[in-house]
């Protein structure tokens, strides 16, 4: 079946991942900005890492088949520095323009600061005005229900149709409320600080999987883009059929993303052929 990786930090990845995925179904992948391992000290820095990840990774991704997608942001942990936020932002506009830019993310909270708060406003107030879609990411476990409520709350006095805004990184515990208030959301499968495959099936047979989005994440660290296929594994193990699966993992996606016309890979439905065997004997 396809597959259409939502989240996922190709730039730490090695092209054997791309091989793999290209071998178990993946069509395309979505690459967030994210934080580097280190805080970058320089608008610049950030400006060729844009162009990397816009320009230079849909090549390496086409080398298996696969599309290449990405968002352009600052991220939350390096938000902390305003100064330096608000001239990363003025650069981000031309990045829209790119034939493989989806929109603003991931965006959000770390620690969910004063500081971090003001550049989420100001990237949410980019992203509407450019009109961009929105990836958002929820802290970590120690500070993830204080995020998530904030954002709402960020959200909530802000112009955005939530049908256009993804609240990434949601897990048990913050799953509904985002749900309740029309937004897409994530569940990332990492294997220490966020979900595993069966706690997000587990979620999928709680909530459904209407505005649902399940992803690998997968950076530098302890990560692997195969929880994706696990997963899929996993929900077609408790009785759900091929086409079930295919809405979750490449339909929702498409939908999601497609709300860019750039991301031009459509929703699909299997179909039975009937085909007449005595034309076939005869052929």
């Amino acid at each position: 079946m396809q597959i259409i990786q939502p989240h996922y930090h190709a730039i730490a990845r090695t092209a054997q991942d791309y091989e793999r995925m290209a071998m178990s179904g993946v069509v395309a992948v979505a690459e967030p900005a994210f934080w580097a391992g280190f805080d970058r000290l320089y608008p610049e820095t950030f400006i060729d890492y844009f162009h990397q990840i816009s320009e230079f990774e849909p090549t390496r991704a086409a080398e298996y088949g696969i599309k290449h997608y990405c968002w352009v942001a600052v991220n939350p942990k390096e938000a902390e520095n305003p100064e330096l936020s608000r001239e990363v932002l003025k650069h981000m506009p031309e990045f829209y323009k790119k034939p493989t830019v989806l929109g603003v993310g991931e965006i959000g909270f770390h620690k969910t600061t004063k500081n971090e708060e003001e550049i989420f406003e100001a990237q949410v107030e980019q992203a509407i005005k450019y009109d961009q879609l929105i990836l958002i990411h929820t802290p970590h476990l120690q500070d993830k229900v204080r995020g998530t409520k904030r954002t709402l709350e960020v959200l909530s006095h802000m112009n955005v149709n939530p049908e256009r805004v993804w609240i990434d990184h949601v897990e048990e515990h913050t799953i509904r409320e985002p749900l309740e208030a029309g937004y897409w959301v994530g569940f990332t499968l990492y294997p220490i600080t966020k979900c595993t495959p069966k706690r997000a099936v587990d979620m999928l047979e709680m909530y459904g999987h209407e505005r649902i989005l399940v992803n690998s994440s997968a950076d530098w660290g302890p990560s692997d883009p195969f929880t994706l296929q696990e997963c899929v594994v996993q929900y077609r193990a408790r009785g759900y059929s091929v086409q079930d699966a295919i809405e979750v993992f490449h339909n929702n996606p498409a939908r999601f993303l497609g709300q860019n016309p750039k991301f031009d890979i459509k929703p699909v439905r299997l179909e039975t052929i009937e085909e007449n065997s005595e034309n076939l004997v005869q052929n």
